[in-house]
């Protein structure tokens, strides 16, 4: 009994010296991260978001009453009827559509769109373009220009600029090559653009480029 005990004893207190050795080796070094074989925490971040993207309005015709809610003619598209309308009313339509937006580390954005989601109908046209007017805006302002560049295929020449909008995305668009001269040494441009607010929290919006402002 004696001896083994003394065994157990011995085997334990040799588990816990290959730890203590297994815990000194490897202190103070960084393990490398086993994807990209850099140390952890400097991979390259992407980062990803859903922002408001569009509105629009479509002319329905209330027709079946199911309960509290109604189909909409001619797509059959079922919603509350939160405005005790009868079957035969005429009404307006309006829906959504976001964008999941996901920026890689060097800055470029790909966008993926979503269906249209109805949301919200209006008796009236003037009341429905009402609301439209406050969801979705034209400005002239000023953005940064990333800088513009040129490139060359069998003889053609195509020339692009590049913006940053302020919604932090940047965007790419075609100019020709007296503007290209015009914002070479710019950093700051005049534009165009179409800024879609989010329905539930009025203060998220996104920014879409319209055109030039001058």
């Amino acid at each position: 009994m004696i001896r083994s005990r003394f065994y157990s004893f011995l085997m334990i207190a040799g588990f816990v010296l290959l730890v203590l050795w297994l815990t000194n080796s490897f202190s103070g070094h960084h393990l490398s991260n086993v994807f990209t074989g850099s140390p952890s925490g400097t991979a390259s971040k992407t980062t990803s978001s859903q922002t408001p993207w569009d509105y629009k309005l479509e002319e329905a015709t209330v027709g079946d009453l199911i309960n509290g809610d109604m189909t909409l003619l001619p797509d059959n598209r079922l919603m509350p009827n939160d405005k005790n309308y009868a079957t035969g009313d005429k009404v307006w339509l309006l829906s959504f559509m976001s964008a999941n937006m996901t920026t890689g580390a060097g800055g470029q954005t790909s966008v993926s769109l979503s269906a249209w989601q109805p949301i919200k109908t209006y008796s009236s046209k003037t009341e429905a373009d009402q609301a439209m007017a406050d969801l979705k805006a034209v400005v002239n302002t000023e953005v940064d220009l990333v800088g513009v560049y040129k490139t060359e295929y069998q003889g053609n020449s195509r020339e692009f600029a590049v913006l940053t909008m302020p919604t932090g995305n940047q965007v790419k668009q075609p100019i020709d090559e007296e503007r290209y001269n015009k914002l070479k040494n710019e950093k700051k441009v005049k534009v165009v653009l179409e800024v879609v607010h989010d329905y539930v929290n009025y203060d998220e919006a996104m920014a879409k480029f319209r055109g030039w402002a001058d």
